[in-house]
């Protein structure tokens, strides 16, 4: 099956590449809030103490890139009526796998795009060359790890997903961190960021490496309404360690117990309707509604 699945790929790869991949360079320098930048040194004790992949680009909350414009106002969450440019029209979203990818890396990449297109009405297409607004799936150099801007951001952008190397499987050891990444640029932020947050976790503040506390920041219970409860098994949630001080310090606490902290394996269920949500996929019909509810329930994690 997995031959199968990768001359599936290859021959797609050979009929839909675009006959121009826009260039993108090793060294690229995303969007980071004026209260988020990091120096050479915060930088360095953030790779030393916190070695997963969606902390090491240092940019906002670890993985987001952000404009200061943007920073003063994510606390407003996913509502299209204040930034209704961020959403992508149509529910389209075009893409570009890069090259650069061995054939396996890019068979884990396509594998997120078919699992987010089989369970919302968002559609990832292959770029035609044509569409002002995609996404380029790369893997950049500087920084590295996996990061992404949030929501369309316009023109080319990037989501950066580092491949595995001697270390370790980085961005692609599974579809997870793709789906992590691919949601944000859909314009999702991080579940442990709600504004009812502290109702479900506790913020262990003094664990948290001092420069990275604002990376904790709730967003505004003013402008954000939440259709779904909070979700520990998001995929969009951190993880228990992120930003620590030391690997043995959590920086987070569920006050359930027996219930993990975030994972990076694929779309909960209430991930998967709270894209379908987001776009509007419930609202079509009372037939879409059941059919994403029901794909939801069923195959989401």
């Amino acid at each position: 099956m997995k031959t199968v699945l990768l001359l599936v790929v290859t021959l797609q790869l050979a009929l839909t590449a675009p006959r121009k991949i826009p260039y993108v360079p090793d060294v690229v320098f995303p969007p980071v809030p004026e209260d988020a930048r990091l120096s050479s040194h915060q930088m360095q004790l953030l790779l030393d103490t916190n070695p997963d992949p969606e902390v090491q680009p240092g940019l906002f909350q670890g993985d987001m890139a952000l404009t200061s414009e943007m920073y003063d106002f994510w606390r407003v969450g996913l509502r299209w009526d204040v930034m209704p440019e961020r959403k992508w029209t149509n529910n389209t979203v075009p893409y570009v796998i890069s090259p650069l990818y061995d054939t396996s890396d890019y068979v884990t990449i396509y594998n997120a795009i078919l699992t987010i297109n089989m369970l919302t009405c968002v559609k990832f297409v292959p770029w035609d060359g044509k569409a002002k607004d995609f996404l380029l799936i790369w893997p950049v150099k500087y920084p590295q790890g996996c990061w992404s801007y949030v929501g369309r951001f316009g023109g080319p952008q990037i989501v950066s997903l580092q491949p595995p190397d001697t270390k370790g499987p980085n961005c692609l050891g599974g579809e997870g961190r793709t789906i992590h990444e691919l949601l944000h640029a859909l314009g999702i932020f991080h579940e442990q960021s709600r504004a009812d947050r502290d109702q479900y976790i506790d913020v262990k503040f003094e664990n948290i490496i001092p420069e990275y506390r604002n990376n904790f920041n709730k967003q505004s219970l003013e402008n954000t309404t939440y259709n779904f409860q909070y979700d520990y098994d998001s995929i969009m949630h951190y993880g228990q360690y992120f930003f620590s001080k030391a690997r043995d310090q959590p920086t987070i606490i569920p006050k359930k117990q027996n219930v993990r902290l975030g994972q990076r394996k694929a779309l909960s269920k209430t991930d998967c309707l709270k894209i379908n949500d987001l776009y509007g996929c419930l609202n079509k019909s009372v037939y879409h509604n059941r059919k994403y509810r029901i794909l939801c329930d069923s195959l989401g994690y």
